[in-house]
């Protein structure tokens, strides 16, 4: 972030006032918040108030939202363009829908705003220390003109694409978050149904998970096409496969006698060759 660039921040909760925190810290940075306390905490880090919106809008050269719903960023987007000067780059942190991006675009384009889409993936934690994950929709002028700031907050901030791109990650990304939580729930049941310690349990993913990358540690190849039996994957997804389904059936087994019910470790057990890519029947 060059020493020239004005910086807005509109929202400050609980990823967004860490968010702007890092930017107090190495940059010119104007707040505004409806909340009085986290602007004057923000202040007193060495940030400068904005009275509304459009206040802070004509003051600054790339304005970051972090509010609550798509209808809080429009509100916000709206007060911003009656002050924004032509150039004024828009990054837009909320998780909002699919197709509200591009509708931001165009709006913000009759005023000759530039707009980004650039939801985070890191938690309060990851705001605080600067290691989130910011995945970033828009032209390359937009990110070009944003990927100085957003760098300021994140430890990895990637150009997915278009307009939207980054709002498509973030979904697909906590759509197996989510999903991942769910099942987490399931083999709660079945490990509580055994007697086991749910809080030992935890503990043993959550170290595990460090070591070997959780779900992720799948998401190597670009392409989600079934694979050649000589590409290099299918030997090592086979062999997660073989292991998959030998302990999901155990797990299944243990759930039978139990009588836990386990849909997800049914469904997995069924889907894990053909999402691996390899022959299914």
């Amino acid at each position: 972030m060059s020493a020239d660039t004005r910086v807005g921040f509109v929202g400050l909760g609980n990823i967004g006032k860490p968010m702007a925190q890092r930017l107090a810290a190495g940059g010119d940075l104007v707040v505004y918040d409806v909340a009085p306390q986290p602007v004057a905490d923000l202040v007193a880090a060495g940030a400068g108030a904005a009275a509304s919106v459009a206040d802070l809008a004509g003051q600054v050269d790339v304005l970051c939202v972090m509010v609550r719903d798509d209808d809080q960023v429009r509100e916000v987007l709206g007060e911003a363009l009656g002050t924004a000067r032509p150039g004024l780059v828009v990054a837009v942190h909320s998780t909002v829908a699919p197709l509200t991006p591009r509708q931001l675009e165009v709006t913000a384009g009759r005023h000759d705003v530039l707009v980004v889409d650039a939801p985070v993936s890191g938690g309060a934690m990851g705001a605080a220390d600067g290691t989130l994950a910011i995945m970033v929709g828009g032209s390359e002028a937009a990110y070009a003109a944003a990927r100085p700031v957003l760098e300021r907050m994140g430890s990895r901030v990637v150009h997915a694409g278009a307009i939207g791109a980054g709002t498509q990650m973030k979904l697909a990304r906590n759509m197996m978050h989510f999903v991942a939580f769910t099942a987490a729930t399931e083999a709660q049941r079945l490990a509580e149904a055994a007697g086991l310690d749910l809080v030992e349990l935890g503990h043993v993913v959550r170290h595990t998970d460090a070591i070997t990358g959780g779900p992720g540690a799948i998401m190597h190849r670009d392409t989600t096409a079934p694979l050649a039996e000589d590409d290099f994957w299918f030997g090592v997804f086979d062999h997660v496969r073989a292991l998959g389904e030998k302990d999901l059936s155990f797990a299944i087994e243990l759930a039978d006698t139990l009588g836990v019910d386990v849909p997800l470790a049914r469904q997995a057990r069924e889907r894990l060759a053909k999402g691996l890519g390899l022959p299914h029947e």
